[in-house]
């Protein structure tokens, strides 16, 4: 029989991350690719770990992730997001450490839409007196 297969979404500006946790080795595999291929940045890296480093679970867990949408700072906030609620449920006992931290909130900024009579959301057109 496989090891139980534990589910979280993860969301951060536009990225959606689908992580799937099971206990393993430690071997993190995003859209089909390992981590060190799929983030170039250390700190990317750093941030999806985040959820494990405060449970002292590196090494202890496979993730198997699908991620989309926005860019790589989304998509790793999104992959730690969805890692700390599949860790809730796994373990609820694991719920007040990653609060605490702030994995478990889902950062609501999201970039401001465009305005008419703007170049941007809040740039205005070059002023000119004459």
């Amino acid at each position: 029989m496989a090891a139980e297969k534990f589910y979280g979404t993860g969301r951060r500006k536009s990225s959606v991350a689908r992580v799937y946790l099971t206990q393993g080795t430690g071997k993190i595999t995003i859209n089909k690719r390992d981590i060190d291929d799929f983030f170039g940045m250390e700190t990317l890296k750093v941030i999806v770990r985040q959820p494990l480093a405060a449970i002292d679970g590196i090494g202890k867990y496979d993730l198997n992730v699908m991620v989309h949408g926005g860019g790589y700072t989304g998509q790793a906030g999104a992959i730690r997001h969805g890692l700390a609620r599949a860790l809730v449920k796994m373990d609820a006992e694991l719920r007040p450490t990653l609060k605490k931290a702030g994995y478990l909130t889902r950062d609501p900024r999201m970039k401001e839409r465009k305005k008419y009579g703007l170049k941007g959301a809040r740039r205005a057109p070059q002023f000119s007196k004459r």
